[in-house]
């Protein structure tokens, strides 16, 4: 059975989709069966991967609002890791589901039938509390959240985790939060630093203990739609994402 995982904060800009694109190709590196869902309406999971969205016909869109099974939608890439795409259609999905019956878990409907058939289910969400967060969070097993090393990244992580609870007691009973993982480290400035020791001193071990570092690198991988293993293996922050693999794997033994 796959460990589903949602990469979530509502707040955007602190590497989701990075954290979405390189952990999942990561995984697959290490020999893991790895489906990534991409839930953003943006779609950057899906270009991120090497997918052109515009010639996209069924996407997650379709398996949300018309039950579409969701093995028609399924792409594979170069690099491992089976993608669910988004397409365009997803930005008015809020509005679609807003009126269907089981709204919150139609996701979890579609994902359990791929289940048997992957070891890690990524989904990368939207940098919002809506609908679709709603629909992966009730999907997934864990939530991992990515965090930027700014002071200001703390204030919404309480508006998150106490989502997080309210889906935990009315939909999802198992849901737990996988790990914290701290993103866009400049290792020069002694603010990044201490954010990094408040959020271990007050989140302990749910804090991973790879660091993501801010790199030029990464904007580059994705502007070629390839992820950062296979565009420069040998650099940080692809380094620094295959550890992050390492240790969701080794937190699930």
């Amino acid at each position: 059975m796959a460990k589903v995982i949602a990469i979530a904060n509502q707040k955007g800009g602190v590497g989701k989709t990075t954290t979405s694109i390189n952990l999942s190709a990561s995984l697959a590196n290490l020999g893991q069966r790895v489906l990534l869902v991409d839930c953003d309406s943006q779609g950057n999971a899906t270009s991120g991967l090497g997918l052109n969205r515009s010639t996209i016909t069924q996407s997650v869109y379709n398996v949300l609002v018309d039950g579409l099974n969701p093995r028609y939608t399924l792409q594979m890439t170069p690099y491992g890791v089976t993608v669910l795409p988004a397409s365009i259609n997803l930005a008015a999905v809020e509005v679609e589901l807003a009126n269907l019956k089981f709204r919150e878990t139609r996701l979890r409907a579609a994902l359990d039938s791929l289940r048997n058939e992957y070891d890690y289910i990524i989904i990368d969400c939207p940098p919002a509390l809506g609908l679709l967060t709603i629909n992966a969070m009730t999907a997934v097993d864990a939530v991992i959240i990515p965090m930027q090393c700014e002071f200001y990244a703390l204030e919404g992580l309480a508006q998150l985790l106490k989502t997080i609870e309210i889906i935990k007691n009315d939909l999802n009973p198992l849901l737990f939060i996988e790990g914290i993982v701290m993103t866009m480290f400049d290792g020069r400035t002694k603010h990044n630093k201490d954010v990094i020791e408040e959020v271990r001193a007050t989140l302990g071990n749910l804090v991973y203990e790879t660091i993501i570092p801010r790199a030029v690198k990464i904007s580059e991988a994705a502007s070629y739609g390839v992820p950062l293993l296979f565009y420069d293996k040998y650099s940080r922050p692809a380094k620094s994402y295959l550890n992050l693999a390492k240790e969701v794997i080794n937190r699930g033994k």
